[in-house]
């Protein structure tokens, strides 16, 4: 089909992001598929950032703790389901689950706004299924779409998530002090069950990929995944691609996590009520995820093309090492506000797609079940780690947190090197092989 006989969407998106006709329902379903998931996420997010200073700014090593013990639980309850249960029935639930779970808070909440057990109890199972949620989304992405394809779309489908997380926080900056935290809540909840319809559109959209004859993901979801709930973790350890991938990502969470702790420490003391420091957090989402989205529509695609997965995943911690240095000379709100601004917008735009691409060069098993072990144990043993690090080291202040972060991000440099190079040579020799096959006379 040439472009003129393609619809106005069809051409625009070829134009933006390099969409192939045959891919454009899929582009935008996962597109909204991925705006309603964080959307849902980050209604609530500055009410869970703000529930963890309720519960106290120096016990938050405790709660990141709790929450590990959680993801450590819920990892293998996960990869146990999806053993047993077919992915194209199980992906959608996963999403009405949570949204449960999101109705059962604003009870809890209405019951007792100021109890510090429930503040910890949100906290931890919010930090636990935003991790679970996006792992499932970009698991699929990576089931969806091959190599090739992920390296023009993963930006702009991240652009969904993002274009998400700033109408959720410009919501919540806006309108939280009148409908009042609780509503958040009920507001989530619709989000996820619309995210879970938009699965099975997805999963469909996946069959049509397949079939059609173009460079996609040929796998299938209609069957379980078998084996046991403990697959994630041996997969992981077998695998010396996939341990990269944790470390690489152990260390992008450390730094998330000492920036964190600096960051609720000095808005804790600046701002006294609730609400003033949700609205706080939820400036500080803004203004990170309008930036990202740009660079994710007309960026990212273009970045990695023109310079390859490797230096997508080198931006992030070559910036942090200059922004933590910015931070020990001056530690005040705004330089810390504008760290986190930056670092997030590193990561969403291009370190974040560029890691999710990496998996699209390994098998089902480990896409749905080490990848989840991964981006939920593994991220969460990073911020347990950190957090205690950070606690131990916030008595010598924002500086002294920004000097240890420093020192992470320059030992993440190399990681990120030798990880970006091993997925370079693994597509390269899967991309030599598909063309081997191709080119062989029939026997």
């Amino acid at each position: 089909m040439t472009i003129q006989g393609q619809t106005p969407i069809a051409r625009l998106l070829k134009v933006v992001a390099n969409v192939e006709p045959r891919e454009v329902k899929a582009v935008l379903v996962a597109f909204a598929y991925f705006f309603f998931l964080m959307a849902s996420y980050f209604i609530v997010r500055p009410l869970r950032d703000a529930m963890g200073t309720v519960y106290g700014v120096d016990k938050l090593q405790e709660l990141f703790t709790g929450t590990f013990i959680v993801s450590f639980i819920v990892a293998p309850v996960y990869a146990g389901l999806a053993s047993r249960i077919k992915l194209d029935k199980f992906l959608p639930w996963v999403y009405g689950f949570i949204a449960v779970t999101m109705v059962a808070f604003y009870a809890l909440f209405a019951a007792d706004a100021k109890n510090r057990w429930v503040a910890a109890a949100f906290f931890v199972w919010t930090s636990t299924f935003n991790l679970l949620t996006i792992s499932v989304f970009w698991s699929l992405m990576a089931d969806i779409f091959s190599t090739t394809q992920a390296k023009r779309l993963f930006g702009f489908v991240a652009a969904g998530g993002t274009v998400g997380t700033i109408a959720a926080p410009t919501f919540t900056a806006l309108f939280v002090q009148m409908v009042g935290t609780n509503t958040l809540l009920l507001i989530s909840a619709a989000g996820f069950v619309i995210s879970a319809v938009l699965v099975g559109v997805l999963e469909k959209e996946k069959v049509k990929l397949a079939e059609s004859g173009v460079d996609a993901q040929k796998t299938t979801l209609n069957h379980k995944l078998g084996g046991n709930p403990f697959d994630g973790f041996i997969l992981l350890f077998k695998s010396p691609y996939l341990l990269m991938i944790a470390l690489f990502l152990l260390l992008m969470t450390t730094i998330s996590t000492v920036i964190y702790f600096q960051l609720a420490d000095t808005i804790s003391k600046a701002f006294e009520s609730r609400e003033a420091r949700t609205q706080a957090y939820a400036v500080i989402d803004l203004a990170t995820n309008s930036i990202a989205v740009l660079i994710q529509l007309f960026g990212t695609g273009r970045i990695i093309a023109r310079f390859g997965v490797t230096v997508g995943l080198l931006i992030n911690p070559i910036i942090m090492v200059f922004a933590f240095l910015a931070v020990a000379f001056s530690p005040v709100l705004i330089m810390l506000g504008s760290v986190q601004v930056l670092r997030r917008f590193a990561e969403y735009a291009v370190a974040k797609p560029s890691r999710e691409m990496l998996f699209t060069v390994v098998d089902q098993q480990s896409k749905y079940k080490a990848k989840n072990v991964i981006d939920t144990v593994v991220y969460r043993f990073g911020d347990l780690t950190s957090a205690w690090l950070s606690a131990a080291v916030l008595p010598f202040g924002v500086a002294g947190l920004a000097v240890a972060g420093a020192i992470i991000s320059a030992i993440w440099f190399p990681i990120a090197y030798i990880l970006g190079k091993r997925y370079e040579n693994i597509s390269n020799d899967r991309a030599a092989a598909a063309t081997v096959k191709a080119t062989a006379p029939a026997q």
